[in-house]
């Protein structure tokens, strides 16, 4: 290729094109408004810690994900399990919490899972004897049926013996996570993805993947250093104000600072940030009014330094409390106060805590995490405070396939990238990745069909 390319937006799928375009040779500049890439998956200072904008792990079917820290010579900067382990805690009635554990077996997917889900304490016996009927009418569930985008995976478990405790204590552990929607609420189509690829495909395919480093040098430094290697221009703290075509190419308008001119666009940003960019005529004026209806969930994280350590894994679970999922972040975090522990509580689905003050989130989840790991409490909370992503997903609810665009659009060289837009995929760290992939194809085609690249 010998086209200059913009990419606009440096999140992950941002990232990931103007790789796969520089890699091809194109002349690729990198616009990002905030001053720092990596989009939802950052980074950022906060008295001496470095802190993540969310917890964000990976599984081993995240080939494409997998495949972008392998570029970024990152993969040795995470850990990934060899074999799918969880600890699953929950509050006991004695004061003592009460304790299980999945973990799968070596045997062939999807039997791997079947002696963990057996055994599972937090159910009674009629109700592990149903969790296989769900399990393998989900092997005839196509998720690009449209018809599946219609329904509620709650809805479809009920139908097929799942009570409200099992939809509760199981399923939501895997659900609720990967698709930041209560699990009833949940498109079956979206839901049918994650148990299908990750539970019932490969037996490593849930195998957990954690980072080791800040999400800010696992994706946006390495990503940076990577493309200034290939000759890619990135511009940091430049948001664009519109995308103008012309009769050969594009002019980029920007908030501040004199235009750009390309051959062509990589629109990666949020969908509700799209919308208003995309120029007249790119797609039918319905389609991105209906992006609209994608909405957005938030996720929440609540942040607690310990002055001594009062857990001894690298993440658990949690059913019947308000804990979903707890990350052990002392080391990672470069936090330096010999003895203390930093946990990160990851509250998906977090509506209700959007906007409840910190101060309240402490009275709910100090005493909730006290219950959950004893030597908390008489351990004292040397530090407090929660950060927000209002806006971490689109809402994955039934009908959301619908709205979700491909890459292409009818204006040549322009293309549509990020976890929002039709991946296959829920909105992930593999969702977009792959956006960014499809979309650095979708473009080469397109540019090679209008004659700009040779």
């Amino acid at each position: 290729m010998n086209s200059k390319i913009a990419v606009i937006g440096g999140g992950l799928a941002g990232i990931t094109a103007a790789i796969a375009l520089a890699e091809s040779g194109a002349d690729v500049t990198l616009l990002e408004a905030r001053p720092r890439l990596g989009g939802a998956t950052c980074s950022f200072s906060r008295d001496g810690l470095t802190v993540d904008t969310g917890q964000h792990i990976f599984l081993g079917c995240c080939t494409a994900y997998r495949g972008l820290l392998d570029r970024l010579g990152m993969t040795g900067h995470t850990t990934l399990q060899d074999r799918f382990d969880v600890t699953v805690l929950t509050p006991g009635a004695d004061g003592r919490p009460r304790k299980a554990r999945l973990r799968r077996t070596a045997l062939p997917g999807p039997l791997h899972m079947l002696p963990a889900l057996g055994r599972y304490p937090f159910l009674s016996l009629a109700e592990r004897a149903k969790v296989a009927r769900p399990a393998l009418a989900m092997r005839f569930v196509d998720p690009a049926d449209p018809a599946a985008d219609t329904q509620r995976f709650g809805d479809w478990l009920a139908r097929r013996g799942q009570s409200e405790r099992t939809r509760r204590a199981l399923w939501d552990l895997f659900s609720v996570s990967a698709l930041n929607i209560a699990g009833d609420d949940a498109s079956l189509a979206l839901a049918a993805v994650v148990v299908k690829t990750g539970l019932l495909g490969k037996n490593n395919a849930a195998d957990i993947g954690v980072p080791a480093l800040p999400l800010g040098e696992l994706h946006g430094d390495a990503g940076g250093t990577l493309l200034a290697k290939l000759g890619a221009r990135v511009m940091m703290g430049t948001k664009v104000a519109a995308i103008e075509p012309g009769e050969t190419g594009y002019r980029i308008q920007l908030a501040q600072g004199e235009p750009l001119a390309a051959d062509a666009v990589v629109l990666a940003v949020p969908h509700e940030k799209a919308a208003p960019l995309i120029p007249a005529g790119a797609l039918p004026e319905q389609t991105v009014a209906g992006w609209a209806g994608l909405g957005a969930s938030p996720i929440v994280n609540v942040h607690v330094i310990y002055d001594r350590p009062v857990m001894d894994l690298p993440f658990v679970a949690a059913i019947d409390s308000p804990v979903q999922w707890v990350f052990d972040r002392t080391r990672i975090s470069g936090l330096d106060r010999p003895g203390h522990q930093y946990l990160a509580i990851s509250l998906s689905a977090a509506d209700q805590y959007a906007d409840t003050p910190a101060a309240q989130l402490r009275e709910q989840f100090l005493p909730a995490l006290a219950e959950l790991f004893p030597a908390a409490r008489d351990a004292n909370v040397a530090e407090f405070f929660v950060t927000r992503e209002r806006r971490a997903t689109f809402r994955q609810a039934p009908g959301s396939g619908a709205l979700r665009p491909k890459a292409a659009t009818a204006q040549p060289g322009l293309v549509l990238a990020g976890a929002w837009t039709d991946t296959g995929w829920p909105d992930t760290m593999e969702g977009a990745v792959r956006s960014g992939l499809a979309a650095a194809v979708e473009l080469k085609a397109s540019l090679s069909t209008i004659g700009v690249s040779k």
